[in-house]
């Protein structure tokens, strides 16, 4: 099965890619590579001072995707009102995990990194590790939870941290 379908995506559209987060499509453009005349979306992430460009006919396959329609939005907060799944696994091993989850791109795997690595005041603290793999999840969430709504990043943070923080805490022992 070939994934070199096109997507259709223009400039202003605001797009996912997977190890970055949301992003807008500045424009398409056509650049000359190794004598071979490539077509490429250049996305721009303004938080990242960054700027990417996909080839058109490998964005599918490098997993860009549109924003997540609002059902997808309301799943992934539902997510994180679920209960902590915390393995017994070695940190090592799920901080792997967290990180892949991640990078995915996929929005309720991002939503249950913030949800299992979230802690109340009253919890243990956060080592550097876990700390930096929840705040990088939060972003991304926030970040696409933001364009869906209107681009207000302050407002998603709020909404997302209001979820947070209504979870029933862990009954007491």
């Amino acid at each position: 099965m070939s994934k070199n379908k096109k997507l259709d995506f223009r400039p202003n559209d605001f797009v996912v890619y997977p190890a970055h987060g949301v992003g807008r499509i500045v424009s398409v453009e056509e650049q000359e590579v190794a004598g071979f005349k490539l077509e490429l979306f250049v996305v721009s992430f303004e938080k990242d001072k960054m700027t990417l460009r996909v080839p058109t006919h490998k964005a599918v396959e490098i997993g860009m995707r549109s924003l997540s329609p609002p059902d997808v939005i309301d799943k992934a907060l539902r997510t994180l009102r679920g209960k902590a799944k915390v393995k017994r696994a070695m940190w090592s091993r799920r901080a792997q995990e967290y990180e892949q989850k991640i990078n995915s791109g996929d929005l309720i795997a991002i939503a249950e990194v913030v949800r299992d690595l979230h802690r109340t005041d009253d919890q243990r603290e956060q080592s550097y590790s876990e700390r930096q793999l929840y705040e990088a999840a939060l972003e991304r969430m926030t970040r696409e939870v933001a364009a869906v709504a209107d681009g207000d990043e302050i407002a998603a943070a709020k909404q997302v941290g209001d979820v947070l923080m209504s979870r029933k805490p862990a009954a007491a022992a």
